[in-house]
């Protein structure tokens, strides 16, 4: 996580509203083939100084991440993407590499090592081959709570709408050079990592940090930073962190995620705050709504977590945006998030965009060009 994204909380005293801050994950591949590089050391030297603090190595070598500054205003969040990911596009570009906002590489190619870090170093000697592919890239929004007890109340309040942020995320159907039949194969790589799941019903605080010291205790996790359940606490800030899909392939994307996720934590504060009790959804109901997420996107069902049954997937979202419509309104974006539904809605999700480019020209290599036209804006 940058430092510039651990700022995010909530806003000045004497308004309801929430900060939101943003992380992408990225891949580096070849210009030439589209295949992981090893390339994080070359590009970090190319990121300008001024730049550096909002720009991290993640876990693979073929991997680069970003942080947005935290913000009120929407246009902040979008100016900040924008420039973070044109300036490090540019710096891949020196380096001889090219950037791309894909949740995990389409192109057979070795799997770049890990970045040389003793922390990573301990996970690959306990959990082997883990290693998912060639990268494996997500978005990752924070919104500031007021303090740790009510931040475990918006976990098990947002748990019930998380598949269908993760089906708005979807981002990645190739791998290996086929189409895996997945809108985000990501998804079924990272969940060979034992501590990812959706997030349990909380009673408490405590029962959080319990479980935390638990799984620890079992081996599963080395130290809390590996807790990967599909929304968390931050570790280190006043935020609640929804860790629920691909990286966004654009920047419009990523806006309309981060504005959807902000005024879910709002929603449900508002909820919380007149004592509105939670929804104990069915845990292997919810491993069931993310699986059909990660599957079909938006381009085909949902599971409705109300009764159980499938419905279109657009149905699911539209239900979620009435459902936060006040809190868009609110934050002042609902007009904005109203447009951007409407561009989600005639170009699909980026798993659909990967596959109109493949089914016109038949080529990965296009597919790779036009994933890095739209990660650069």
């Amino acid at each position: 996580m940058t430092s510039q994204v651990a700022e995010a909380t909530t806003s000045p005293q004497g308004t309801d509203l929430l900060t939101v801050g943003v992380e992408e994950e990225f891949l580096l591949v070849d210009p030439h083939t589209g295949a992981a590089v090893p390339a994080v050391d070359l590009v970090m030297e190319q990121v300008p100084p001024e730049l550096r603090g909002q720009v991290e190595r993640e876990f693979q070598t073929s991997q680069i991440e970003i942080g947005t500054p935290p913000g009120l205003e929407l246009h902040s969040i979008r100016h900040s993407l924008g420039m973070l990911r044109a300036e490090l596009a540019a710096a891949a570009e020196r380096a001889g590499v090219r950037l791309l906002a894909i949740g995990t590489g389409p192109v057979p190619g070795p799997v770049p090592p890990v970045v040389d870090k003793p922390r990573f170093d301990r996970m690959i000697e306990r959990f082997r081959l883990l290693v998912p592919g060639p990268g494996n890239n997500g978005m990752h929004v924070h919104v500031g709570v007021p303090d740790p007890d009510t931040g475990v109340q918006v976990l098990n309040h947002v748990r019930p709408w998380l598949p269908v942020l993760h089906a708005v995320t979807t981002n990645s159907p190739f791998s290996a050079g086929v189409d895996t039949g997945y809108a985000s194969w990501r998804s079924v790589e990272w969940e060979r990592w034992p501590s990812v799941a959706p997030t349990p019903y909380l009673a408490s605080h405590e029962h959080y940090r319990r479980l935390i010291r638990q799984l620890i205790a079992s081996g599963v996790m080395l130290d809390e930073g590996m807790l990967y359940w599909y929304a968390r606490l931050s570790a280190k800030y006043p935020t609640v962190e929804l860790r629920i899909g691909d990286v966004c392939p654009s920047v419009d994307d990523a806006v309309l995620v981060a504005a959807l996720v902000r005024a879910l934590v709002a929603t449900v504060m508002a909820d919380i705050a007149e004592g509105r009790p939670a929804i104990n959804t069915e845990h292997h109901l919810l491993v069931a709504a993310h699986w059909r997420a990660a599957h079909d996107g938006l381009e085909g069902d949902g599971v409705d977590l109300t009764t159980g049954e499938l419905r279109p997937a657009w149905e699911l979202l539209d239900r979620l945006v009435d459902r936060v419509r006040p809190a868009l309104a609110e934050h002042g974006d609902l007009a904005e998030v109203t447009d951007l539904l409407g561009g989600l809605r005639r170009h699909g999700t980026g798993a659909a965009r990967q596959r109109a480019v493949y089914a016109r020209t038949g080529r990965l290599e296009d597919v790779v060009a036009d994933v890095a036209r739209q990660t650069r804006g």
